[in-house]
């Protein structure tokens, strides 16, 4: 096994990760501090040639028909938040996901390949893929959606799941392999204590 590709793989996981989290705390921060306008693409009038004045919106808002584009000027707390609620889903799950990723092969530098430990994370970390990859789609969806709705109450579309949903996938087949591992694992041990 090639442990110094091993560690430098770690490192830059961690680092990433790092950097994530930077960002994820910076664009909260900015963010919710900042006072221009809130804008939010919907795919509801996409198709469809409607006159500027004929697009029903809330109050200081700008409708683009051909953008399927809305713009608040002057946006409220929520609306802030539920554009924030687009964002920083994405940045969390990915900050949390390196980590558990660096720590699964700080794990294998550690101990090697083949242990309960690499196992056991490895598992947890295709749960929290698995997982946290729809949590994360349905408040970016639901933010989305509720920031529409704010803008122009006609328009909304209910919520929806964004984001790649394959990599659920990738999350159960981490789970499997980390079940597969653990019960290698015991084989070895067992096989090691009749020797």
């Amino acid at each position: 096994m090639n442990t110094r590709l091993t560690r430098g793989l770690a490192s830059v996981t961690f680092f990433l990760a790092v950097i994530l989290g930077l960002t994820f705390a910076g664009t909260a921060l900015t963010h919710m501090t900042d006072d221009g306008a809130v804008c939010v693409e919907t795919g509801f009038w996409a198709n469809a040639s409607l006159e500027p004045d004929s697009v029903p919106v809330s109050k200081g808002v700008e409708a683009s028909s051909s953008a399927a584009r809305l713009c608040q000027d002057d946006p409220s707390v929520g609306q802030r938040a539920a554009d924030l609620g687009g964002r920083l889903p994405w940045l969390l799950f990915g900050t949390l996901a390196l980590l558990l990723f660096s720590r699964l092969l700080r794990s294998v530098i550690d101990q090697g390949p083949f242990t309960d430990v690499v196992a056991r994370r490895l598992t947890a970390l295709g749960w929290f893929v698995a997982g946290g990859m729809p949590v994360a789609g349905l408040i970016v969806g639901w933010s989305q959606s509720w920031l529409v709705d704010s803008m122009a109450p006609v328009v909304g579309s209910g919520p929806t799941v964004a984001g790649p949903t394959a990599v659920v996938l990738a999350g159960l087949a981490a789970v499997v392999m980390g079940k597969i591992m653990r019960e290698g694992v015991r084989m070895r041990e067992d096989l090691e204590g009749t020797i």
